[in-house]
């Protein structure tokens, strides 16, 4: 079974997908959430109107009025002129500040979005580890886990934990799975920034994405599955504990 072959580290080819309803609303929420989760990162240039035009299957004036509205969040910003265009200026907030006290899921929502984490990320990491993935693919996986690791001491990194999780659905080939972890990570990130960075837990997150890459690039489909269940269910652990 051999997975689609995407730019190697473009993350926008495989989560943003055409609005099939809503169209400016759905439009808004990809393009926000692909910059919450670092598929876009602080200072990085979107793609031009016509490539994000088709690619989210919308016209190019929704897709003006769309970027209008990430403009007025502070999501980003447009610079005229030649050698202008649309550059992303979130920084992601730390913790406990101002920027992330908005309602937390608690309670049935908490236990709903783990549980969903819990089905679909491991399913990931099981059907990444069946394709027969390329050079770059597995390079490109090996490399997202170690910028995990280069960024636990910096507030970019919830960010590069996201760029892992989505390179691994997008190994997977399945554009449904794809959509799935980008929900659960965005659900995930929401969670996170309502608790305090915990060095311990940092470390054996990293640890156990080395578990995963180890079994996907060896093909162990099991060992992949059964590594991103322990990792998703020791951070359902720390939520649970600390957000009740």
């Amino acid at each position: 079974m051999t997975a689609p072959q995407p730019d190697v580290g473009r993350l926008p080819e495989a989560v943003l997908r055409p609005a099939t309803a809503n169209v400016f609303e759905t439009t808004v929420e990809q393009l926000a959430t692909a910059i919450r989760l670092g598929v876009f990162v602080d200072g990085e240039q979107l793609p031009p109107e016509r490539e994000l035009s088709e690619r989210l299957g919308v016209s190019r004036n929704t897709l003006r009025d769309a970027i209008a509205a990430l403009r007025d969040s502070g999501l980003v910003t447009t610079r005229r002129g030649r050698g202008g265009g649309t550059v992303v200026t979130y920084v992601t907030p730390e913790p406990g500040s101002v920027a992330t006290a908005v309602p937390v899921r608690r309670g049935a929502a908490l236990a709903d979005a783990l549980d969903f984490r819990r089905i679909v990320e491991p399913g990931a990491a099981w059907l990444a580890a069946r394709q027969e993935l390329a050079g770059d693919q597995r390079a490109w996986l090996a490399e997202s886990a170690a910028e995990v690791w280069a960024t636990v001491d910096t507030p970019g990194h919830r960010i590069a934990d996201s760029r892992f999780h989505l390179a691994v659905a997008t190994l997977s080939g399945s554009p449904m799975v794809i959509e799935s972890v980008t929900r659960a990570q965005a659900a995930l990130g929401e969670l996170l920034a309502a608790i305090p960075v915990l060095p311990r837990n940092i470390t054996h997150s990293c640890e156990q994405h080395d578990a995963v890459v180890d079994a996907v690039l060896r093909g162990d489909a099991e060992a992949a599955r059964a590594a991103m269940e322990e990792h998703c269910d020791a951070t359902s652990a720390l939520l649970r504990g600390l957000l009740g």
